[in-house]
């Protein structure tokens, strides 16, 4: 597979708090946190449900505005606030510069596995998708496809996937549009100890070869070792337990 390669890839997260009505008040689910990830580096989160980590990844993923703080994302192209864009802008970004892999896969069951990829690719665009363009972008999904070992898989439906198949295609299609940013939900919770294994060497192939950056929350705590930096979030406050030895 042809890789395409980034440079100058890096997500700061500054000073950032979220919160929701609760009542008469309001419910802190992020206060004040900052981290920063770079280029093919991935840092995990973990920590106890509700504690935060699923508010921080929809942020930097800008499906939900913080009340403050900033969430910059700098790619070879230029640098954005993901804090303060537009919802337009927001759902450009998201097809352009930011991959989510969520904890379902959530594939549309009438779609194989290729057209599942091939979807993603021309969303936004115009009706009208010229035959060079539509071939350029199978030929991506195949080689996608190919990087997460279902080469053989591209014809079949989610219905004839297993767990962790689905889990791969939703993989490969986060990165159909090359992002410089990859979020990720949880995405060993409904696998066993085998797939999920292989699902993280996945990501970390994926992340390291494509220079992305890569923020991932877990529960599982059994590959944290393998991460380049480890954060651990209670009750909105993220603190760094550890990171990469240089």
């Amino acid at each position: 597979m042809t890789t395409a390669i980034r440079t100058s890839t890096a997500l700061t997260v500054d000073n950032v708090t979220l919160t929701y009505p609760d009542g008469t008040g309001r419910l802190t689910a992020l206060d004040r946190v900052s981290l920063r990830v770079t280029g093919g580096t991935i840092a995990a989160i973990t920590g106890p449900s509700g504690s935060g980590k699923s508010s921080l990844l929809a942020v930097a993923a800008t499906l939900i505005h913080p009340d403050s703080g900033h969430i910059t994302l700098e790619t070879p192209t230029g640098t954005t606030d993901l804090a303060t864009v537009g919802r337009r802008e927001a759902a450009a970004l998201r097809r352009s510069s930011i991959g989510i892999v969520f904890q379902q896969s959530n594939l549309i069951p009438a779609l194989t596995a290729l057209e599942q990829l091939e979807v993603m690719s021309h969303l936004g665009q115009h009706l009208h998708v010229s035959t060079q363009q539509r071939r350029e972008t199978r030929t991506r999904a195949i080689e996608l496809l190919d990087a997460v070992g279902l080469a053989d898989q591209k014809s079949k439906r989610p219905a004839h996937l297993s767990g962790g198949q689905r889990q791969r295609v939703n993989i490969a299609r986060a990165l159909m549009n090359n992002p410089a940013l990859l979020v990720i939900d949880e995405p060993t919770s409904a696998l066993d100890t085998e797939r999920g294994s292989a699902i993280i060497d996945l990501i970390l192939t994926i992340a390291h070869d494509h220079n992305t950056a890569t923020l991932l929350v877990t529960h599982d705590r059994t590959h944290l070792h393998r991460m380049d930096a480890v954060y651990t979030m209670t009750d909105g406050h993220l603190a760094q337990i550890a990171s990469a030895t240089p």
